[in-house]
């Protein structure tokens, strides 16, 4: 059986630890691997109502606790983005919340775009 990878996206809002903590979750053994990832349009802050420094630094100390690589990505294509980091880390796993207000790209949910893209994936939607 191969190492999982697991990718956890986090979005801009606080509640993204219970996302990292399912993540967590799906790390078995010290081969495992746990990234967090966060992929923001240019221009936008990083987390709503919290100024960029606080956010990241929130960010890094809960995908530390975790023992996740944490990877903040500046984007034109948000999409293209998080299907690319999947690829260049062999990811297994997904984890994602639900958007509030469902992002969708095309008219189509990013989540369904992601699992169209890469459909060995295995996606945990929370």
């Amino acid at each position: 059986m191969k190492n999982a990878k697991v990718m956890v996206c986090v979005t801009q809002q606080k509640t993204c630890e219970r996302l990292i903590l399912e993540g967590y979750k799906l790390v078995k053994t010290k081969d495992d691997k746990l990234y967090v990832i966060h992929v923001v349009s240019q221009g936008e802050k990083f987390l709503e109502y919290i100024d960029d420094g606080e956010a990241l630094e929130y960010l890094f100390n809960v995908s530390k606790k975790a023992g996740a690589d944490l990877t903040v990505l500046r984007s034109k294509n948000i999409l293209k983005a998080m299907i690319d980091f999947a690829k260049e880390n062999h990811i297994t796993h997904i984890v994602m919340g639900t958007p509030p207000d469902t992002k969708k790209v095309n008219d189509i949910s990013i989540g369904l775009q992601l699992q169209d893209a890469l459909p060995d994936v295995q996606f945990i939607t929370l």
